[in-house]
């Protein structure tokens, strides 16, 4: 975060805030009412985006990485590549979670559950896929203390359990990488193509590639740089629909407003229950009802519980398994890890919260008409924003959607790049490469994977399949993993056979059951659209996390093995020219990330503070509602309204000011003009 970053960076802010204070009510109403599929915005809007703002962030961060390279010496080598260093602090830490959880699902698939089930789908969103990055905290500590020299996950699994679990584990996690790269650009283009009737397609080959130039450039740094302005932007698009929705348009009315509005939205369509959803509804019979007297306004809602199940699954999968998150763990300093993972995943959960409490829900109280197939493609929160503030709406959904899918692409980018590097090229192909080797490499793979995500994209679209049948079946594919993975690192007496077992058998059961759901309640029939049923969805994603986790216990316990822990980073190494060319050798590093009291006290921290707030959001604030059947009075709602826009405003002050602060020196090196020695050498 230098000089380049922050002037473009408020250049950018003003402008964005500029639009929602301009923006009149008599333009804001003039399609009242009316979304129509690609047809919101010119063409040339959605190529200006896709390219013309890819191009302009290629060229600032990749600026910013010069900078660094020029006045504060970060030259450029494999391990700083991968790992930034293993020096970046709390607040870019927590920026750069917020911003690796903030998919192109993140902010729409919330707002499809808001717009399906109430206030229930925004909180089961938020608390769903934020436990698994409380949680998180826990084994990146361990992974500080037990393998400060990793690059990846997959080379602990490596050292304790060999070649062949190795693989395994291996293709779990590419799969997880390709269903996250999938999942973001289906959202992406597919909104590019709603709002602005550009090619869905080609959105998607094209989104990749300002990602793809910056990620080349600086690696895991200039990700991490990306993350922050990225996040930054996200933020203030999020509160300029707070303040219209509940402060300046009179569309919505204010809260009191929107109280009214979707309290009239529930008498005239109450919310059905899934079990009812495909027809079998009776108008005006309560028995068929999902929520609470059918209310937008509850918490009681099976629909909403369910997804909050599916969710919880599916997240675990999507973290866990995702090397952009262990490689964060790994970039940070061990001081930092636990308090950025924590202070990352509550600032997270603010986004899917305000965002589908706000414009989910605003899609519901005017009345904005969407077909099926328009709401699981994810066009709730465009459609709201078009209906609601016009051609300016849709502009800042787009630059908000666009944020979120680069900055997040750019972790997978980096996450796969990983993978290959030393998972397969240093580990099965060239065990003694140099740094510059792996550096080479790197980018290479960059570059395929680059070019490779929107073929991917469009294959998933030409299978027929959605954003959110995506979102729900991932946790069925990549959930047996979970546990092993869990317990590798954390429980000595887990053993190869238990992991093996647990993910290999777990997800054969998990698709069986799946499929087997799907067709008891289609007659049969197994297809895209049984196969995307709430049921079947449910059970297949509990089925893979519990059974494998079962299973690799059991083995485990039955097999009675001890694992010494202190040979696990013997196994492991420090590129060793690329230390020298920083002029820091393996001891010092070694020094530097094991003071075992100073990790001992964070991993009791994080079993704690990431414990506690697992409870808060999962049973102690949730479950009194869902069981009490409450229906929000106006009273209730507002106070429901105001946690959130406190909540969003306080998790944006963190993400902006904290890492600024905590580069004060960074700044002042650069702002006094002296070259870093190693940049005149």
């Amino acid at each position: 975060m230098k000089i380049s970053s922050i002037v473009v960076l408020s250049m950018f802010l003003v402008s964005i805030a500029s639009m929602g204070l301009i923006q009149s009510a008599e333009a804001a109403g003039a399609i009242e009412g009316e979304f129509v599929l690609g047809e919101v915005l010119d063409e040339s809007v959605g190529w200006f985006i896709v390219v013309g703002l890819g191009m302009v962030f290629a060229g600032i961060i990749s600026a910013e990485i010069k900078i660094e390279e020029k006045y504060l010496g970060n030259m450029q080598s494999s391990e700083g590549f991968n790992t930034a260093g293993r020096i970046i602090k709390t607040g870019l830490t927590a920026a750069a979670i917020v911003s690796a959880w903030t998919w192109a699902a993140t902010l729409l698939q919330s707002s499809t559950v808001a717009y399906l089930y109430g206030v229930s789908g925004p909180f089961w969103y938020a608390a769903g896929a934020s436990i698994q990055v409380l949680l998180f905290g826990i084994l990146a500590i361990e992974l500080k203390r037990k393998a400060p020299n990793a690059h990846t996950f997959l080379e602990i699994i490596r050292a304790r359990f060999g070649a062949g679990t190795h693989k395994v584990f291996l293709g779990f996690a590419l799969t997880c990488n390709m269903i996250v790269t999938g999942m973001l650009l289906l959202g992406g283009a597919a909104v590019v193509n709603g709002l602005t009737g550009m090619d869905i397609s080609l959105a998607a080959f094209l989104i990749p590639v300002g990602v793809m130039i910056y990620t080349l450039v600086g690696g895991l740094k200039a990700t991490f740089v990306a993350d922050y302005m990225h996040t930054v932007i996200i933020f203030i698009v999020i509160l300029t629909f707070v303040a219209m929705v509940f402060f300046i348009s009179p569309i919505t009315g204010g809260v009191e407003g929107m109280y009214n509005k979707l309290v009239e939205a529930a008498s005239l369509n109450p919310v059905i229950s899934p079990t009812f959803a495909e027809g079998g509804a009776v108008e005006g019979d309560p028995s068929t009802y999902g929520n609470a007297m059918g209310a937008y306004l509850t918490m009681a809602s099976a629909g909403g519980l369910i997804f909050g199940v599916i969710n919880i699954v599916g997240n675990f999968g999507t973290v866990f398994v995702d090397q952009a998150y262990w490689q964060r763990a790994i970039a940070a300093q061990p001081s930092s890890t636990v308090k950025g993972f924590l202070l990352g995943g509550m600032c997270w959960f603010a986004i899917p919260f305000t965002l589908a409490t706000t414009m989910g829900l605003t899609a519901v109280a005017i009345d904005v008409e969407l077909s099926p197939e328009q709401v699981q493609l994810g066009l709730v929160v465009p459609a709201a924003a078009s209906v609601l503030m016009g051609e300016i709406g849709a502009i800042m959904v787009l630059v908000m959607l666009f944020m979120a899918v680069t900055s997040a692409g750019s972790a997978e980018l980096i996450a796969v790049s990983s993978l290959i590097t030393y998972d397969v090229y240093r580990t099965y192909k060239n065990p003694n490469a140099t740094g510059k080797q792996l550096l080479k490499v790197s980018r290479g793979v960059i570059v395929a994977f680059g070019l490779g995500m929107g073929a991917l994209a469009v294959v998933l679209l030409g299978m027929g399949l959605s954003l959110g049948f995506v979102y729900l079946a991932m946790g069925i594919l990549i959930g047996s993993a979970v546990i092993p993975i869990a317990l590798t690192i954390i429980w000595n007496r887990t053993t190869r056979a238990g992991a093996v077992a647990g993910a290999l058998i777990g997800v054969c059961l998990s698709l069986t059951t799946w499929t087997s759901v799907a067709a008891s309640e289609a007659d049969g029939v197994i297809d895209i659209a049984s196969l995307g049923g709430a049921f079947p969805m449910l059970y297949g994603n509990v089925v893979a996390i519990l059974s494998s986790g079962l299973i690799c216990i059991v083995i485990s316990l039955a097999q009675n093995k001890k694992y010494d822990w202190k040979q696990l980073d013997q196994h492991m190494s420090l590129v060793t020219d690329d230390m020298e060319q920083h002029e820091i050798t393996a001891t010092e590093v070694a020094k530097r990330e094991q003071d075992e009291e100073q990790l001992k006290k964070a991993f009791k921290f994080s079993v704690r503070g990431g414990g506690l707030l697992t409870l808060i959001v999962i049973i102690f604030w949730p479950m009194p509602l869902y069981f009490s059947g409450y229906v929000f009075d106006f009273g209730f709602y507002g106070l429901w309204v105001g946690i959130a826009i406190a909540w969003v405003s306080a998790a944006a002050a963190i993400i902006i000011f904290m890492p600024i602060v905590e580069a004060r020196k960074g700044f002042a090196e650069v702002f006094s003009g002296k070259k870093h020695a190693s940049a005149t050498k």
